[in-house]
């Protein structure tokens, strides 16, 4: 075999399908057979200098992936099976491997660099290969340019890989050394510093004690500042990124270098090519999510105790750094709005400027304001749309006081833009900008109203009528009018768009139905705003909301009679229906919610039923996802009547739960499962059997997706609620399942604040399961059966109280699990409470919360356990 390998790798790549399918066959079968030596003549092709380059470029990246893979479970695999293979075949493979970097051929060293730094990632928090840094950097000081510049990638690679906590702090200052001194102006070969400036990027992570020392620091910030201005801008690039990274990752140790980032950044802004000019800005951004974060979290009251003080760079940049972002609004592209994901110059500083806004506040208004009014009325459209991008990118952060007074004056000018400015870049920004006033200074919490009955007719006509402007403009105008009807959600019986509803609604249906709606996302925004301009609509439009019913049912309809489709077609079709599931599923929730509504769509209730299932039959991914949320609210509103679609529906509702690929397909159903049980209570119990045997398979699965279990233990709590003491046969299963979770979850010291935030997730879940539980079987004779599992359950709450990690939510739910366990056991309970370590304080917290809702859960768990001591 290893022979042909050369041959088997060439074919792969064959223009001729069906070589390519053979020879992609032939490599499955022989990795499956022999894994050893296919991986060992993988390697030896990657070495070896006579194979053609792209025999051996495959060989390589066939090799990376034989080593991990995106998805847990299968990375876990891969790594289990290089972890025992033979150790000389290792060493073998990783011979050839650190030969190739002294390849003449740059494909082959950069996938050699790439393949080393994935079997680092495996061996060394496994403390093997103790050599490779070593070897590696003895390699730096080679004679040939191209083995020193292939080392410093694989240096990079390797930071990438590997976790620094495995990597001693000797060898990570060696490694730095070698980065650094590769970045050196005095280094002769543009390659070399290019990878070292890249590898420097990803060593950055390791380098916190490094950071720490003044000299160290000073010396690494002065290589950087310098790479910054090298001529060749493919490292200036390189360089800029770096300093993006040590804004986020060292923002406390920046302060000396400020003045002198700022001076290097403004340069590249203003003369620098494209690229180079948007990492400078990408800089302010980051120090902006920074500042940001710090004032977020600490309400700008620094005592201290606060981990890390704000610098206020921003602020103190102010002067000079925003007439710089002005500057780059007026570099547009010709035709930046047609295409989807672009970014350049003037995308940048806008949205840097919106970051300082929010940082800011007020003091940014008198710095852009002059630029606006100079600007909004000149002839040459760049002008027209800076100004109108610069006030639409500082709506969000200033105080409603601040920009009340020059919104009202804005109004009337951008209106009359949206619809005769003759530039499509301007009229494009002023519906985006319009969406910006609407989203942050309208709605029910702003003092002085923006829209009033006297200008609402004029904002709805203009909006209407840009609807029906070109794809990119209209799509703004939906958004606009999305955050007009957001803004009147909760105003009582009518609102001031009342009177134009069924118009606005005739008007997005048309949108939909445009020729153009697939370009700039329209279509979806015209349903998304439909859905908007529904779920916020106010009793009197109900009947006009009931006509829409058979339309979209109609529309529904039609899609699932289109036949023998193109791939691109089908695509397009189930996107359709994923849009037309979501808006039945905002219309069956709004009328679900008053009664006499409710009433009046029930007729339809069997229709829409049996068009969801047509869905499913044509099944898809996506359009599962929608067509499932919108059986929930079915189930929500049909309550008990739901239960005659249950055997229909049954297999489709168990395929969503096996789904463990798409795992947001799993969690969707695991969240309609708990809507059915509320919807049907006890008459799901036919049901159950095969829905908890699919919940614990999941739970014991490792291929699904962590964040489903959560959702999957508060399930198991709206089961028990719906059949009650039935649920007497499933304990034995779900209740160690819960132990083993809640033991895990309650110790998390060390964690950081990603796994904080899941553990709070997954206790939350574990308790709404005790929580259901307890619920569903109180009353019931059967509630000794509980009793053998209290105590554990109170260990649980104590350790949790320990912690002092949980969040409000969390708080309220435990307490509230106390005092189920008071309330069902009774007596059983009492003495287990008197002993429990934590009860008492943390019960005597939750009652002086400020949180009112802990406050209530609390008064009702104190009254209950009072009542089972008293017994």
């Amino acid at each position: 075999m290893a022979m042909e390998i050369t041959q088997i790798l060439l074919s792969a790549q064959s223009v001729d399908g069906t070589v390519r399918k053979h020879a992609e066959e032939s490599l499955k079968q022989f990795q499956e057979q022999n894994l050893a030596s296919f991986l060992l003549s993988l390697s030896g092709e990657l070495a070896n200098e006579e194979k053609p380059v792209d025999s051996r470029k495959l060989a390589g990246l066939i090799l990376k992936n034989a080593l991990d893979a995106k998805e847990q479970h299968r990375k876990f695999e891969l790594v289990q099976k290089w972890l025992s293979l033979d150790v000389n075949v290792k060493t073998q493979i990783k011979t050839c491997l650190l030969q190739t970097l002294s390849s003449p051929v740059p494909d082959a060293r950069s996938t050699a660099s790439q393949v080393i730094a994935k079997v680092a990632g495996i061996e060394i928090p496994q403390k093997q290969w103790p050599e490779l840094i070593g070897s590696l950097l003895s390699n730096i000081h080679q004679v040939p340019v191209h083995v020193k510049q292939a080392t410093l990638e694989t240096l990079g690679y390797l930071c990438e890989e590997v976790s620094p906590d495995v990597v001693d702090q000797d060898h990570v200052n060696k490694i730095l050394t070698a980065v650094v001194q590769g970045m050196n102006a005095t280094e002769g070969s543009n390659d070399v510093r290019l990878a070292a400036t890249r590898a420097l990027y990803n060593a950055l992570g390791f380098a916190q004690a490094n950071f720490t020392n003044d000299m160290e620091r000073d010396y690494i910030m002065r290589v950087v500042c310098e790479a910054t201005l090298t001529p060749e801008v493919k490292i200036r690039q390189a360089a800029f990124e770096c300093l993006v990274s040590i804004s986020s990752t060292y923002y406390e140790k920046l302060a000396p270098y400020i003045q002198d980032i700022f001076n290097i950044t403004a340069k590249a802004v203003r003369e620098d090519e494209e690229p180079v000019a948007l990492q400078a800005i990408e800089f302010w951004s980051s120090i902006c999510d920074e500042e940001i974060d710090i004032l977020e979290e600490y309400g700008g009251d620094f005592t201290a105790d606060s981990e890390v003080p704000c610098f206020y760079f921003i602020k103190q940049a102010l002067p000079a750094l925003v007439p710089m972002l002005l500057e780059t609004l007026l570099k547009q592209e010709e035709d930046q709005d047609q295409d989807e994901g672009a970014w350049n110059l003037a995308m940048a500083g806008g949205t840097c400027l919106g970051l300082v806004a929010r940082t800011v506040g007020d003091d940014i208004v008198p710095l852009v304001l002059p630029f606006i009014e100079e600007n909004i009325t000149k002839p040459d459209w760049r002008q027209r749309e800076a100004a109108t991008y610069a006030f639409g990118s500082i709506l969000e952060g200033p105080s409603p006081d601040k920009l009340t007074p020059i919104v009202n004056v804005a109004l009337n000018f951008m209106l009359t833009a949206l619809t005769k400015d003759p530039n499509s870049h301007v009229k494009d920004t002023t519906a985006w900008t319009l969406g910006r006033i609407f989203e942050f200074l309208h709605g029910s919490t702003v003092e002085t109203p923006i829209i009033t009955q006297a200008n609402c007719q004029q904002i709805v006509t203009v909006l209407l009528q840009s609807m029906k402007d070109a794809p990119n403009v209209a799509e703004k105008a939906c958004g606009a009018l999305y955050f007009l009807a957001q803004g009147y959600e909760d105003v009582g019986p009518s609102s001031p768009v009342t009177p134009y509803f069924q118009e606005i609604v005739q008007s997005l249906l048309t949108v939909t139905h445009r020729e153009d709606a697939g370009e700039s996302r329209l279509r979806t925004a015209a349903y998304e705003t439909l859905n908007e301009v529904v779920r916020c609509s106010t009793d009197e439009t109900a009947p006009m909301v009931l006509q829409l019913v058979p339309v979209i049912m109609m529309e529904l309809h039609q899609t699932l009679e289109a036949h023998k489709l193109s791939s691109d077609e089908r695509e397009k079709q189930n996107e359709l229906q994923g849009l037309l599931c979501g808006c039945l599923q905002v219309i069956i929730q709004k009328l679900g919610a008053s009664e006499p509504t409710k009433y009046v769509f029930m007729q339809y209730a069997d229709q829409i039923m049996n068009l969801f299932l047509r869905v499913f039959a044509c099944r898809s991914a996506t359009v599962h996802e929608e067509a499932m949320l919108a059986i929930g609210a079915l189930a929500y509103t049909t309550g008990p009547d739901f239960a005659k679609y249950m055997p229909e529906f049954y297999k489709y509702l168990e395929m969503g739960l096996q789904n463990f690929e798409e795992y947001q397909v799993c969690a969707v159903t695991v969240g309609v499962v708990g809507d059915i049980c509320r919807a049907l209570e006890d008459k799901v119990l036919p049901f159950c059997d095969g829905i908890m045997t699919q919940l614990l398979k999941d739970l014991s699965s490792n291929q699904l997706h962590r964040s489903v279990k959560p959702p999957i233990f508060s399930c198991f709590g709206d089961i028990s609620l719906a059949i009650g003491e039935n649920f007497e046969k499933y304990l034995m299963y779900a209740m160690p399942m819960l132990q083993s979770a809640a033991e895990l979850s309650a110790r998390t010291s060390g964690a950081d604040d990603e796994m904080i935030e899941y553990t709070n997730l997954l206790r939350n879940g574990i308790l709404e399961a005790y929580s259901g539980i307890f619920q569903g079987f109180k009353n019931s004779p059967k509630t000794q059966l509980l009793i053998p599992y209290a105590p554990h359950i109170l260990q649980f709450l104590d350790s949790i109280y320990m912690e002092k990690d949980m969040d409000d939510v969390v708080m309220k739910t435990a307490i509230g699990v106390l005092g189920d366990l008071a309330d069902t056991l009774g007596s059983n309970a009492g003495s287990l409470i008197q002993q429990s370590l934590s009860s008492k304080d943390f019960l005597s917290e939750c009652l002086s919360s400020d949180d009112h809702l802990i406050k209530e859960s609390a008064e009702w768990a104190k009254l209950a356990i009072s009542r089972a001591i008293s017994v």
